[in-house]
């Protein structure tokens, strides 16, 4: 194979929905799984310190000058590629975009992701993450995924027990997966489709429209349009969705809570502990719509932190750490971030 392609002191502006001002020292473009063999095979590039870039949706630069080698991936391709009596199995590379291959899926007469449209980011990315919103994760339709494994200089199959899903994680944001990089991921799709309603406002919105009996393309244009209402758009305002995960906290202390705030969001949870909502406690701190530096809150969801234009990544940090220290001064709770942080 010819020598690899790697570009040097590329802006990352373009590639991260923060619109961050950064640079790159070393930058490749992913097109195919030979060039990480290849990397892998050569001692000097695989010692380099790696970042794994997808439509850097989950991601804030806190640094100007990146001493890493970015790998972007962009390998790009989807298809149908088997079915069983009750699925139907669709495998899309990872740089396919995400609500591009929701909306694919859906072309082809198949439910199960439209809870997911409208999420920005790629394929790859979503069981990194394992992606959700309205009553749905990846891992509900996931089937398995090829990854790089950068240790052994080989591919693997991974099933979702490999991938270690939990709440917006997954074996790959750990230590002993980082190694791994997601080339393609496959999901299992019902053929008897039955809606997720269990978000009371995707309900509330179909019911509104009359659809007792939604299809699928209802479901997801639902959706999107709940999403377009609540969040910004990347393209116009930088953001990376909801900065903060919602917290997690023992039964007795969500209990202490509602004492003092009986109208804290909160959804009990199989093991007896509760899910509070995170942006119902950042905006009871008042920090909805406020600003820090060129930094600030989304004025229609709290939960999301936005480049208001011009700002560094410290100063994003700022502000995500100044509403951490009111929350837990608060309520006791410490918010824990989405976005991976180089």
């Amino acid at each position: 194979m010819q020598a690899l392609p790697i570009e040097q002191n590329i802006s990352l502006q373009q590639f991260n929905t923060f619109r961050i001002d950064a640079r790159a020292r070393r930058y490749l473009r992913v097109i195919d799984p030979a060039q990480l063999a290849a990397l892998a095979a050569d001692p000097a590039l695989a010692a380099l310190p790696r970042l794994l870039l997808g439509g850097g949706s989950n991601l804030l630069i806190t640094r100007a000058d990146v001493d890493l080698l970015v790998l972007h991936m962009a390998l790009m391709g989807k298809e149908i590629v088997g079915e069983t009596p009750d699925k139907v199995l669709v495998r899309a590379r990872a740089g396919e975009n995400w609500h591009s291959f929701v909306q694919w899926t859906l072309e082809q007469g198949l439910g199960g992701l439209e809870n997911l449209s409208l999420i920005p980011g790629t394929v790859g990315a979503s069981p990194i993450q394992n992606i959700g919103a309205y009553g749905a994760e990846v891992k509900d339709l996931f089937h398995s995924l090829t990854a790089f494994d950068f240790e052994a200089g080989t591919t693997r199959t991974m099933d979702a027990a490999a991938c270690r899903f939990g709440y917006r994680d997954s074996v790959f944001k750990h230590a002993d997966g980082r190694h791994l990089a997601v080339l393609d991921v496959t999901f299992a799709l019902p053929r008897a489709w039955v809606p997720n309603l269990r978000y009371a406002e995707l309900a509330q919105a179909l019911e509104a429209q009359g659809a007792s009996a939604p299809t699928p393309r209802q479901v997801s244009d639902a959706v999107v349009a709940i999403r377009r209402r609540k969040l910004p758009d990347p393209a116009e305002i930088g953001n990376a969705g909801s900065f903060f995960k919602n917290p997690v906290v023992p039964g007795e202390h969500c209990a202490r809570l509602l004492q003092a705030w009986p109208k804290l969001v909160h959804h009990a949870q199989p093991d007896g502990s509760e899910k509070l909502a995170a942006g119902w406690l950042i905006d009871q701190c008042g920090w909805k719509g406020r600003q820090l530096g060129r930094a600030g809150v989304y004025p229609k969801q709290a939960l999301v932190l936005v480049n208001n234009g011009g700002a560094s990544g410290e100063e994003v940090l700022a502000l995500a750490r100044a509403i951490q220290a009111d929350v837990q001064a608060r309520f006791g709770v410490l918010l824990e971030p989405e976005p991976v942080m180089i």
